[in-house]
């Protein structure tokens, strides 16, 4: 059965890592896929999406566009809607981090980072509410992650972005309740993409997985699940929530 068949999702940043796998398993549940990718190394890796989204029969198409700017956001919802003819549902996926320690971080690397992952999550369900308003109907979920709700030393940027995700997530639901329009966050702990390459293997590997009750680190398989569930009937009766899919990592 497929469970989002005819929907329309949008999911940003999903050029690579957790939001293509986010794209994937929606497309494989019959959504059509408009995706958004930032710099212009990722072209060819946003044209491969597009085309094996497409050969899987649902409607895609790949947007150069940055998240994190207001305008740009406009311009491509306004796009999505005219190509698509609406939004069902929107996955808050792009970010980034810029690690370092409080007393070495640099402003314009604390504004990066709250651009990207926070203020872009505000620029997106900015934009999509209005016709998910008229629509009566809609799933919006933000990726958070579990640093946002442990910390973590050398992340404070990133916790308090991911952080700011959360609240932002909570305040939306209780706006948009009314008109059946439902915003969860998931909050994945260490995920085997291209920002965790580093630990794939190695001493550092093994101790982080030390603390992993599930002893393994997530896939991005694992994070589009929980997506679908938050996107599709199956999550219907949940909002405001925030998912943590992390092996246990915050027990």
């Amino acid at each position: 059965m497929k469970l989002l068949e005819g929907k329309t999702a949008i999911i940003t940043g999903a050029a690579r890592g957790i939001g293509e796998g986010i794209a994937l398993k929606f497309a494989a549940h019959g959504a059509n896929i408009a995706f958004t990718y930032v710099s212009d190394s990722s072209v060819e890796k946003a044209k491969k999406l597009e085309d094996k989204l497409t050969a899987m029969g649902v409607k895609a198409k790949a947007y150069q566009s940055n998240a994190g700017d207001y305008a740009a956001c406009e311009s491509f919802v306004t796009g999505v809607l005219a190509t698509f003819g609406g939004i069902d549902i929107c996955v808050n996926n792009a970010g980034i981090s810029k690690d370092n320690l409080l007393m070495r971080m640099t402003p314009e690397q604390w504004d990066d980072v709250m651009q990207t992952n926070l203020k872009s999550v505000f620029n997106m369900t900015k934009q999509v509410i209005r016709p998910m308003m008229k629509a009566r109907n809609g799933s919006i979920i933000n990726m958070s992650s579990i640093i946002g709700e442990m910390g973590n030393a050398g992340q404070s940027s990133y916790a308090a972005s991911k952080a700011g995700v959360i609240g932002f997530t909570k305040s939306v639901a209780k706006e948009l309740g009314s008109r059946n329009i439902r915003c969860n966050a998931i909050a994945p702990g260490f995920v085997e993409t291209d920002m965790t390459s580093y630990l794939k293997e190695g001493e550092a590997a093994d101790k982080y997985k030390a603390g992993i009750p599930l002893g393994r680190f997530a896939s991005s398989e694992d994070i589009a699940n929980t997506a679908l569930f938050l996107a599709s009937e199956l999550g219907c009766y949940v909002t405001g929530q925030t998912i943590s899919v992390c092996g246990g990592l915050n027990i």
